[in-house]
């Protein structure tokens, strides 16, 4: 069996051996994604009360309720990722 030195800077590492360079956890604070998330929610909301009457027709009238709760829901979930960023600048 070849030395790991031997192998090519791209190749699979062997089983119970590490790759050589280590790959760095994305720095990333969730605000965008909650942020998004909640804005999308928050226009299928707008979206169902314009066709809230067409939807209740098709017996998906619930569809508004959801929205509704996606929407509130990422509220304090931006709230809530926003501090914990605040939290991590605060600590470097």
């Amino acid at each position: 069996m070849p030395d790991a030195d031997d192998r090519p800077d791209d190749a699979v590492p062997a089983v119970g051996e590490s790759h050589p360079t280590a790959i760095e956890p994305l720095d990333v604070d969730g605000v965008g994604a909650i942020l998004y998330g909640t804005l999308a929610w928050g226009l299928a909301l707008v979206g169902c009360l314009l066709l809230r009457d067409r939807l209740a027709a098709d017996g998906r009238g619930w569809w508004t309720g959801v929205c509704l709760a996606g929407f509130l829901l990422g509220l304090p979930g931006l709230w809530f990722v926003r501090r914990r960023r605040a939290a991590y600048v605060a600590h470097r």
